[in-house]
């Protein structure tokens, strides 16, 4: 009989893609299997209030696309659903345990990582300690333990080794000995997402993986997302490159304006009109010589009116 690892069972990433074809295409929809929910979330700066998600569903095994127009809040609600930001209301649960005050540090060792649009390698360290340090539990980080090497030499040998077989994985292994500063963006990409993979994680978050990358590193990375659904992972990621949406992603959640206007697989929302309005705006399909300037004007000045509400309460 297997061990019971206290973690739920985990379906082919066939099935559970296969679990999502029946389901309703509307925002907040519940999934099958989830493995992170969130809840009444929001988040105000100011005047602003940057995310407001009534009810959001992860499913369990599959690749998740989050996306919207620049400004839509996707990047403060990454980092309020993995602790980097604490939200005004609401809370988030990864597994079914409520993360509400749960430190980002926390977060990730109940493995739930994070990778950010702007690499933070450590430059001044090697790429193997960069990976060394991926690694949790070490117990030479204790302090009455790090004086006495030969109690954990043992395990850094082992952590080394396992840096080492995700540097080949990368097609980092090369660079070992290099300061991480000297990599390129890309690769500097690969060495984060590969730092992340030392914690073991179940859920891997990836914050624009493909900004500042390079044409000729792009179908790597992209095979790397891939790998890590084929390896059992479920993996949510924040991207502008619709390519690489409409190629990887097993479904698709849209933002705008703080919200999650749309949900569904890649090629019914790609098609949704308030996806394409948020994108392109409301008037985006009209003949310029057929808009009313009448019109166009009354809703502008609707809109600097309501503006004006908004200020004054605040």
């Amino acid at each position: 009989m297997p061990a019971d690892t206290g973690k739920p069972a985990q379906a082919s990433p066939e099935a559970a893609a296969a679990a999502l074809d029946g389901i309703e295409r509307r925002p907040g929809v519940p999934k099958p299997d989830p493995i992170l929910i969130a809840d009444k979330i929001t988040r105000q700066f100011g005047g602003l209030k940057a995310v407001d998600v009534d009810h959001l569903e992860i499913q369990r095994g599959v690749i998740t696309a989050l996306i919207g127009p620049n400004g839509a809040g996707k990047t403060t609600f990454f980092n309020l659903l993995t602790g980097f930001d604490q939200a005004d209301t609401g809370d988030r649960s990864f597994n079914g345990k409520s993360l509400k005050r749960v430190s980002s540090s926390k977060v990730a060792r109940l493995g739930m990582v994070r990778t950010f649009q702007l690499t933070k390698v450590l430059s001044k360290l090697t790429v193997i300690e960069n990976m060394r340090l991926g690694a949790t539990g070490q117990l030479g980080e204790k302090f009455w333990a790090g004086p006495f090497r030969f109690l954990w030499q043992a395990q850094e040998d082992e952590i080394s080794e396992r840096a080492r077989e995700l540097l080949r994985r990368f097609k980092l292994d090369a660079k070992e000995a290099d300061f991480a500063g000297s990599l390129s963006g890309g690769q500097r990409k690969l060495l984060e997402m590969a730092r992340a993979l030392m914690v073991e994680p179940e859920l891997v978050m990836l914050d624009e993986p493909m900004a500042g990358v390079n044409p000729a590193l792009k179908q790597s990375l992209l095979g790397h997302v891939k790998s890590l659904r084929a390896d059992g992972m479920t993996v949510l990621f924040v991207e502008h490159d619709m390519d690489m949406v409409r190629d990887i992603s097993d479904w698709v959640i849209v933002m705008a304006q703080g919200q999650v206007i749309a949900e569904g697989p890649p090629e019914s929302v790609m098609g949704d009109q308030r996806v394409i309005d948020a994108y392109l705006g409301a008037h985006h399909d009209t003949d310029i010589t057929e808009i009313d300037p009448d019109e166009l004007m009354a809703e502008a000045d609707a809109e600097l009116q309501q503006s004006k509400k908004g200020k004054k309460h605040e």
